[in-house]
């Protein structure tokens, strides 16, 4: 993180400053779409993104290495430790250190902390979901919080109640994209995020996906179920879109940047004929290029027309909503100086 982000968001010890420096490295090397998305914020407010992020990339890691043996343990840890930082402003560990700070500066409610972990030690358990409804318990801890956290850093030109419940569902839709893109490596994790409801209503169940996913040969029923779990996850964010407007105008472009590209990711998943069992759809670096340059011609139209974001806030007009797919814009070659 440079020191032009540390010192516009007001973090000058020098032990904060190393700890929000390592939530950004660990942005930069696991959350490309996040990462990228960030770099499109206002200086002031990216340390704390990056520390949102970092904490919840590191919860998620611990319970990505379950085969190990060690994630039970390292996860309550992790949990006292968060239950201290929060209790007393400080920790050992400085992921948690950046995150107490983030949450002290910005107000964010500790409950949304605590509901993430429930999330995280019920995957230590849990491995399907009969209905969608229990999918939706499950990811209000592991992804509407998310949604909910970065409210305060985000601002908004409404009250918060109101844009709450359309920055959970973006959450929610990122997660959901996820999953339908991971549905092969969740599985060799022993995991099934998509609900069994659905599946069923396909004729495909866990042994079937299995022996998709060995076999290498793809089955029309498990792509029309796939197919109803895409068309699921693009309902939540036409649910999530009206909330982009509702966001201090200088977040605006950020916020579009992911979930244009995380909609890309459903876009890919579909021209790849879904087989995301038997490989990873991705967004190519040359589409990725192109969301960002639209995004920071917005970013610059943003700052031209609301130079100062603190006045901006709860009297800009509202922005229209974004498309998940929008037309293909000039590659640019977005460099640090730029952002």
């Amino acid at each position: 993180m440079t020191d032009r982000e540390l010192d516009a968001a007001g973090v000058h010890d020098p032990r904060l400053r190393a700890d929000y420096r390592h939530c950004r490295a660990l942005n930069a090397r696991h959350g490309r779409t996040y990462f990228l998305a960030t770099r499109l914020l206002p200086v002031d407010r990216r340390a704390a993104v990056h520390a949102l992020y970092g904490f919840a990339r590191w919860a998620d890691d611990i319970v990505d290495a379950l085969g190990t043996g060690a994630a039970p343990a390292e996860l309550t840890a992790l949990q006292r430790e968060l239950e201290r930082g929060l209790r007393t402003g400080d920790s050992a560990e400085p992921v948690v250190r950046a995150l107490v700070d983030t949450a002290r500066r910005h107000g964010i409610d500790h409950a949304h902390f605590r509901d993430f972990m429930a999330a995280m030690r019920a995957d230590l358990v849990v491995t399907d979901y009969p209905a969608y409804a229990d999918l939706r318990a499950y990811m209000h801890g592991s992804a509407a919080v998310i949604g909910l956290e970065m409210l305060p850093v985000l601002g908004t030109v409404t009250p918060r109640e109101e844009a709450a419940p359309h920055a959970a569902a973006l959450g929610v839709a990122f997660q959901l994209t996820n999953f339908l893109r991971d549905v092969g490596e969740d599985l060799d994790r022993g995991r099934v995020y998509l609900p069994a409801d659905l599946l069923a209503a396909h004729g495909v169940d866990r042994a079937l996906l299995r022996h998709s996913r060995d076999t290498g040969r793809p089955d029309p029923r498990i792509t029309a179920a796939l197919r109803e779990f895409e068309a699921l996850t693009r309902s939540v964010y036409r649910q999530a879109a009206p909330g982009i407007g509702m966001l201090d105008p200088v977040s605006r472009p950020c916020v579009r940047t992911a979930a244009v590209l995380y909609g890309g990711i459903l876009d890919a998943v579909a021209r790849d004929g879904y087989a995301v069992l038997h490989r990873r759809a991705v967004v190519s670096r040359r589409r990725r290029a192109a969301v960002a340059a639209e995004g920071l011609a917005r970013v610059a139209a943003a700052r031209l027309h609301h130079g100062d974001t603190r006045r901006a806030r709860h009297r800009a007009p509202l922005a229209p909503a974004f498309s998940p797919a929008p037309s293909p814009a000039p590659v640019l070659t977005v460099t640090e100086e730029a952002l």
